[in-house]
């Protein structure tokens, strides 16, 4: 993998992080890692310098990070339909590892996540710092580069990455390859607010993404969860994404879902398509499907 041009500059940031006692908790949904401490002015410049801050929130040394999104308002919607006590899972495109610290908490046995984006490597990097040794892991990887080993995962999370994919049944499948035979998906994907079986095929951007592909209704990732080899489907989530849940602040200061939607109906995206709305889907993995997969 090519190394970013600020990859010097984030490694030198991470080396000068201030020795602190470490260890973490989740306090009603934010991770707190490190000592019990006053936060200081260095420290809060040091973890600036990794802006932007996308998956949390988190607080760090005593330095509370306000992220774009309010992952643990998700975390709480899919929490509550998971029993994670001694899984082994792996989180697809796990950002800077926000949920693998949750998941932990809930009782996961360990975590590992992948992600290519190197500033969330050494954003989870820096939050290891504080947090100390944990079976916490964010690898540089996507989904597909992942050594074949790495394929008897009880659970499989796959948040938010479904309509970034050309081939949405592929990636279903690649999932799939990662679960032990009757292992567990939880899918969050975008979703069209529409009752019947149809998509909407790879707009020129969605709320100001360029690379969102195939929408589908809820039928219709049912359909295709169905015909990738998947039982037990189980929709236990259907929320709006609202500019409370994910919006612009000073440690992600870009435009946000805020300056994505029509600015006279909050129901439409600027391109005129429905408003982001996103669902949970809980599935397992056909025991003969598993084993037929070689």
């Amino acid at each position: 993998m090519q190394r970013h041009g600020k990859h010097a500059a984030w490694s030198d940031l991470l080396a000068a992080l201030p020795d602190v006692d470490t260890g973490w908790t989740m306090d009603k949904g934010r991770l707190i890692a490190g000592s019990d401490q006053a936060p200081t002015v260095a420290l809060q410049k040091q973890l600036q310098g990794l802006i932007p801050w996308r998956k949390g929130p988190v607080t760090l040394g005593g330095v509370a990070i306000d992220t774009e999104w309010r992952s643990d308002w998700k975390w709480s919607r899919i929490a509550s339909h998971l029993d994670m006590s001694g899984q082994d899972v792996l989180d697809v495109g796990a950002g800077n590892g926000y949920f693998g610290w949750a998941m932990l908490d809930a009782g996961a046995k360990s975590v590992i996540g992948c992600d290519p984006t190197q500033l969330f490597i050494h954003q989870h990097e820096a939050i290891s710092h504080f947090a100390g040794a944990a079976p916490n892991l964010l690898l540089a990887s996507t989904l597909e580069d992942l050594h074949p080993a790495l394929d008897q995962f009880d659970t499989v999370c796959s948040f938010g990455v479904l309509y970034h994919r050309r081939d949405h049944f592929e990636h279903l499948k690649q999932l799939a390859q990662r679960l032990r035979s009757g292992g567990r998906l939880v899918l969050e994907t975008l979703i069209l607010p529409d009752r019947h079986n149809t998509q909407l095929d790879a707009p020129k951007r969605y709320a100001n993404m360029r690379n969102v592909h195939a929408l589908p209704s809820l039928a219709r990732l049912l359909e295709w969860m169905d015909q990738a080899g998947y039982e037990n489907l189980k929709c236990v989530d259907v929320t709006p994404t609202t500019i409370d849940e994910q919006r612009s602040t000073k440690w992600m200061p870009f435009h946000s879902l805020a300056e994505a939607l029509d600015a006279n109906d909050a129901t439409l995206t600027i391109e005129g398509y429905p408003a982001p709305l996103r669902a949970v889907v809980v599935a397992r993995l056909g025991r003969g499907e598993r084993l037929g997969s070689g």
